[in-house]
């Protein structure tokens, strides 16, 4: 039996992992065993666990970036996995979670920013996005005019397009708002 890929994605305070933790709590309900893997460079509010911008958190294990097969290890009788903040991983973990969809038949749910702070793709979202058999594309609300949000802002941009942080390093923006801090060069590069 085929089991089901859910894609939660948007810019960075739009929710996902609110909502992520929400599904979990239905499956929790249920009876289902959840295990919850989260990048273990992601360390901004718990060491282990997934945690909210608001404080909710659920029980997690830290997985390294570059080796997301090691969560194969853990899920022997899972019914359900969560993954958190897929875009940190390498592009293996797209495999790892058609396998555990379809030879394991789990329901796979994945978050992740889906574009980077330049309005690029961001590392293995897209394929994920492409294999999902839902996708929920949140938004948060623009910090600069209360519009809905669908951009993710560095304050300072130090070219690192991995920078694990919160409020003190990222702000979300509407396309407006996004657009009016990109520099000539880089709108031009967007359209073109």
């Amino acid at each position: 039996m085929a089991g089901k890929i859910t894609v939660i994605t948007g810019p960075m305070f739009a929710g996902k992992t609110t909502e992520l933790i929400r599904k979990l709590k239905r499956h929790k309900i249920a009876g289902q065993k959840i295990i919850v893997f989260k990048p273990q460079i992601d360390a901004r509010y718990h060491e282990r666990n997934i945690v909210t911008h608001d404080g909710d958190e659920f029980e997690a294990i830290p997985i390294p970036t570059e080796k997301p097969r090691q969560l194969l290890y853990y899920i022997e009788n899972a019914d359900v996995v969560g993954i958190e903040e897929a875009q940190f991983f390498n592009n293996k973990i797209v495999d790892i979670v058609r396998h555990l969809a379809y030879t394991r038949g789990l329901h796979v749910y994945v978050t992740g920013l889906d574009m980077d702070y330049r309005g690029e793709p961001f590392g293995p979202m897209p394929y994920l996005l492409a294999i999902a058999d839902e996708v929920l594309k949140l938004k948060a609300v623009c910090v600069e005019c209360g519009k809905d949000a669908g951009y993710t802002h560095k304050l300072v941009d130090d070219g690192k397009t991995v920078d694990v942080g919160g409020a003190e390093k990222y702000v979300p923006l509407c396309l407006d708002c996004w657009l009016k801090h990109r520099s000539d060069k880089q709108i031009q590069h967007i359209i073109i």
